[in-house]
């Protein structure tokens, strides 16, 4: 069931970024106003758009302006209530006018500190360009959060990490945007170096891997999960993404191997791990491309996204993905089914994670975005698509991202394909498994106002199914 719509009572709140089960309640962190960012970037400035989907300032001065004051909200399912529990401070900028602290909250993790009495919720904050950069801050009670460490964390030029893994007794994070930037190139923070702590209020953090691991090609380092006493991390890669896995012992740097390069085979077309979760002894790689899955600026894609298993041997297989021949033996996905689970605008595998015994995967599909686009400038793939169906009726049929589960991570099964009934909802954007069943947050940028066609032009009007959305499923005994 849907328990919370239309970004929380504000459609700036586009994003549910960060999602965590503590004390009893979800919290959720919002990054806000996601396309207007996006307008003002350099890499989004030529997009063959017939007008911009959303009502957006027209420069970065007017998009200071707007409130992106980042929230943390928190649902109770016992009372099915909302209350928002934090909101950014504003703080001075680097031209010295008031702005945001933070615009929003990438990454959340329960963790016990050294320090810490009892398991706190830790949080990764993300900061526009003019603040003085991205920060964890911590909640012990769900009520008042704290800065617990420096800006930039460890005097880097980060701006935010979108990962928080803890394994045993410590947390581990990677930078993954660049301060000064407002967003700039958010996946090339200069830093593809995986850090650990046993307690980030001391802001002592430990290198645990070289750059890169030894390979100037990987710009970042996306996503990490832990397995057994192993951490695996994900790289993005302009030849192919890369994934890495070490035993996390001893003393740091640990010793990293390599499981998958040059995007298991696809090159480019699997640039970057965007997700990945652990489940019965093996670890499931979700990929994509930066873009939504198609990077203008490297010219790669489009593409669909794939679903990869790392096996307890280390070898790997193609779950959901495209046949191809390595080393003269052609692999096959096992599903049965092509990248993006079958459908072709699936540009993500964009998070996952297991519940009561099934393997979730969600996607990001940007065939919504097809209504604005201009038809002739369209991949011809897509182009062809829509000329011969018509924008509303693919959008009717296909719009929105895809929810699927697996029990035994060869099997498939979708949990919807049109983003729950709303083709707005264009990303699955967190899972989170709780007592109280299984929780969703979408990400949805088409609020507060959209563009709407009127007549040979257009209009922006107030969008009601815009801004992010939080579904709850609700285990059977339940």
């Amino acid at each position: 069931m849907r328990v919370g719509v239309g970004g929380l009572g504000d459609g700036h709140n586009n994003y549910a970024h960060s999602m965590a089960w503590f004390k009893g309640r979800i919290f959720l962190g919002t990054t806000r106003s996601n396309l207007c960012m996006l307008r003002l970037q350099s890499s989004y400035s030529d997009l063959p758009l017939e007008v911009w989907p959303v009502e957006c300032p027209e420069n970065m001065d007017e998009l200071y302006k707007l409130d992106r004051r980042a929230q943390i909200w928190a649902y109770d399912p016992a009372t099915d209530e909302w209350e928002m529990v934090f909101r950014a401070p504003l703080v001075e900028g680097a031209e010295g006018q008031l702005v945001p602290r933070e615009i929003g909250y990438r990454s959340m993790a329960v963790f016990q500190a050294a320090s810490d009495p009892e398991p706190a919720l830790y949080i990764a904050a993300w900061a526009p360009g003019r603040a003085p950069g991205g920060h964890i801050m911590r909640t012990t009670d769900g009520v008042n959060f704290e800065r617990v460490t420096r800006y930039g964390i460890l005097d880097t030029p980060a701006s935010v990490t979108r990962c928080l893994t803890t394994l045993g007794d410590k947390i581990y994070f990677a930078p993954t945007a660049r301060r000064g930037t407002d967003g700039g190139q958010q996946n090339t923070a200069g830093l593809p170096i995986v850090f650990e702590s046993v307690d980030p209020s001391t802001d002592v953090w430990t290198e645990v891997s070289e750059p890169g691991f030894g390979d100037e090609g990987n710009m970042g380092i996306f996503t990490l999960v832990a397995e057994g006493n192993q951490l695996y991390a994900g790289t993005f890669n302009l030849e192919g993404l890369q994934v890495w896995a070490a035993e996390c012992t001893g003393t740091p740097p640990y010793r990293w191997r390599k499981i998958i390069d040059k995007g298991a085979g696809r090159g480019p077309l699997n640039q970057a791990v965007a997700s990945m979760a652990a489940f019965n002894g093996s670890v499931y790689v979700g990929t994509g491309i930066q873009g939504g899955g198609t990077d203008r600026v490297n010219n790669v894609g489009p593409a669909a996204a794939e679903v990869i298993r790392i096996n307890p041997d280390d070898s790997w297989d193609i779950i959901s993905g495209d046949a191809r021949v390595i080393d003269e033996r052609r692999i096959d996905p096992l599903s049965g089914l092509r990248a993006g689970f079958g459908n072709f605008f699936n540009g993500y595998v964009w998070t996952m994670a297991v519940h009561d015994g099934w393997l979730y995967a969600g996607t990001y599909d940007w065939s919504v975005t097809m209504r604005w686009a201009k038809l002739d400038q369209s991949p011809p793939r897509a182009r062809s698509l829509f000329e011969k169906l018509g924008t509303e009726t693919v959008i009717e049929n296909e719009g929105g991202a895809d929810l699927w589960r697996t029990r035994d991570g060869e099997n498939w099964l979708p949990v919807t394909r049109r983003g729950f009934g709303n083709a707005y909802n264009f990303g699955i954007r967190n899972l989170v498994s709780t007592p109280r069943g299984m929780f969703v947050g979408t990400a949805n940028v088409f609020g507060p106002r959209v563009a709407v066609r009127d007549g040979d032009g257009w209009v922006y009007e107030d969008n009601p199914l815009g801004g992010l959305e939080v579904w709850m499923g609700q285990d059977a005994a339940q």
